[in-house]
């Protein structure tokens, strides 16, 4: 989830007060102005602290509602799912940002050729600050592993609930890196 809607890239949030024009708009990675510091933090990237915290929330959510509570996932769409389902949903993409794709990129690497392709670097896994909401791209200090290392808590739960088979499995290929099970 991003820490502000996409939404406000085409709709800021704006608020006129005593003669001040202030104005909220969405930028999904690094800040294009030195306002606070020029870091864009809260306005659209996504940072693992919060995810955390909803998926967490939404699990508990599911404990007291079960599964007769249904949400569309994704939003606006016919499809229907527990708040468990979308927790998972939100673990899965969170974890994927650590994965390699098809062409055996990792979105954390973002535009980094030497972490993409060198053989000693490319299994270096960096834990982030926060992540370019549009492209995965790992922003910020890239020794975060107090909060983005909660990565682990959401493998070991997915893992848990793909056993069950109710999410798709995460499984290991040939060069020991997690892939999703196709």
């Amino acid at each position: 989830m991003r820490s502000l809607s996409k939404q406000h890239a085409a709709h800021p949030f704006i608020l006129e007060l005593d003669g001040q024009r202030f104005e909220v708009d969405y930028e999904p990675g690094e800040s294009t102005v030195s306002l606070f510091g020029g870091n864009s933090n809260w306005r659209g990237p996504v940072w693992f602290p919060l995810n955390f915290l909803l998926i967490e929330s939404l699990q508990k959510h599911h404990y007291f509602l079960g599964d007769a509570f249904k949400v569309m996932l994704p939003s606006g769409s016919n499809n229907v799912a527990t708040l468990w389902d979308v927790a998972s949903e939100l673990s899965r993409r969170l974890i994927t940002l650590f994965l390699k794709d098809g062409a055996g990129r990792r979105p954390i690497h973002g535009k980094r050729n030497k972490f993409q392709t060198d053989p000693h670097w490319r299994d270096l896994i960096l834990f982030y600050e926060y992540f370019h909401a549009d492209t995965g791209e790992g922003l910020g200090a890239s020794h975060q592993t107090g909060w983005t290392g909660v990565v682990a808590k959401l493998i070991q739960q997915y893992g848990e609930y793909a056993l069950q088979r109710k999410a798709p499995q995460l499984i290991e290929d040939e060069e020991l890196t997690l892939r999703p099970q196709r």
